[in-house]
């Protein structure tokens, strides 16, 4: 191997070289998957050199430079983004809804980090957010919902002083030439499409998408609902939990209070039930809904849209649609009925009836020449006018 010695380099086996180094004012020593020759260890020298150019630079991150390392726990800085942001993730995680844990962790490692993770938390600036908001191809509400994560995490660091402000509050990245309409996403099936997907289901999954077509659930409470929830005899069901693809399985309340509510059921409704008793009225679970395939509770929409819910819309030869459309078409056959907008809106589990009327206004009836009769006859009572 010859003669040559580099400072803090020494051989450490038959294929590692040792290179040692002062960080932090800590003695570090890191093993390189170098078999000992002269060339490896003048490379490994240089390897050393380089880190102590970036550490008298500031630029030095150990976890990145030895990802491996034991040592690198000692030395993560806690105020750079990536950093920050994946513990600030896990310390949220038990207070957060699996779905929400779920789509937060998305956005940051699939967006966030890869735009910021580089930057320190007193380096991060608005600009930086909104010129990368202008960059992507993609909704308001699609950036709002990347967007959100970080803006609760800074806010979280202020309150621990790390960062004396919250760049993003307050703030919120807006096109000025992108018009939302929220009835964009709304397309609801008629009752002839209807009829044709309930009458290509099979005996057992019929029930289910029945029931969705009449009550407007949600999907995830589909999936939750319990037999112990149902009373037929005053035609009500009690909703106060989802299980979504995300919970694997659990249920989980819902993230508004309007979400947990007693729903009327209408006599179609109540028909489904009735059917669906004859599967799974004593199953273990004392869930009302199950899979025809496993006779086991579905465990989220995925399954039912797989294994149900496509199939029945290709044989109905039905134009596809996700099955999250049956809520809306509940909706929109409920409003354009006539029914009051105020009972819709319990129905639905939504937080106020002006979001109700705002999703589903264009279901709602046209006036005509008799608009106000019905308040005239109930109301009008002064002498001489009735």
């Amino acid at each position: 191997m010859g003669d040559q010695q580099y400072d803090g380099v020494r051989v450490a086996s038959e294929t590692t070289i040792q290179i040692d180094f002062q960080y932090q004012g800590v003695r570090c020593r890191e093993r390189l998957k170098l078999k000992p020759s002269p060339a490896n260890l003048k490379k490994a020298a240089r390897h050393r050199a380089a880190i102590i150019d970036a550490i008298e630079a500031g630029t030095f991150d150990y976890a990145v430079t030895f990802p491996g390392s034991k040592n690198a726990r000692k030395f993560i800085r806690q105020d750079r983004l990536d950093n920050y942001l994946r513990q600030w993730l896990e310390h949220k995680r038990p207070t957060l809804k699996t779905s929400t844990y779920d789509g937060y962790r998305k956005a940051i490692e699939g967006k966030l980090i890869p735009a910021f993770g580089h930057l320190m938390l007193a380096e991060f600036k608005r600009s930086h957010a909104r010129d990368w908001a202008a960059s992507l191809a993609c909704t308001n509400k699609r950036i709002s919902n990347l967007l959100s994560p970080l803006r609760t995490a800074l806010t979280d660091a202020m309150y621990d002083e790390l960062i004396a402000t919250n760049p993003l509050a307050g703030w919120h990245y807006q096109r000025q030439d992108a018009v939302t309409n929220r009835t964009n996403d709304i397309d609801p099936f008629t009752p002839e499409e209807q009829t044709a997907i309930l009458k290509h289901l099979s005996e057992e999954g019929r029930p289910l998408i029945q029931f969705a077509f009449w009550t407007g659930l949600r999907t995830s409470e589909l999936v939750a609902l319990e037999w112990d929830d149902v009373d037929t005899v005053r035609r009500k069901a009690r909703i106060s939990r989802g299980i979504t693809q995300a919970s694997r399985g659990r249920a989980e309340t819902p993230k508004t209070a309007a979400g947990i509510r007693e729903i009327d059921l209408l006599p179609a409704a109540l028909d489904a039930l009735k059917q669906q008793k004859l599967f799974s009225d004593h199953h273990d679970s004392g869930r009302v809904f199950l899979n025809p395939r496993t006779g086991e509770p579905w465990t989220g929409d995925q399954a039912i849209r797989k294994t149900l819910w496509r199939h029945a819309l290709n044989c109905a030869d039905v134009r596809y649609r996700r099955q999250y459309q049956t809520r809306h078409t509940y909706a929109s056959m409920m409003i354009s009925a006539g029914e009051p907008i105020a009972w819709v809106s319990r129905q639905m589990g939504h937080t106020s009836v002006v979001l109700t009327a705002q999703i589903y206004s264009q279901w709602v009836p046209s006036t005509s020449h008799q608009a106000g009769a019905k308040a005239i006859d109930m109301f009008w009572q002064l002498d001489g006018n009735k």
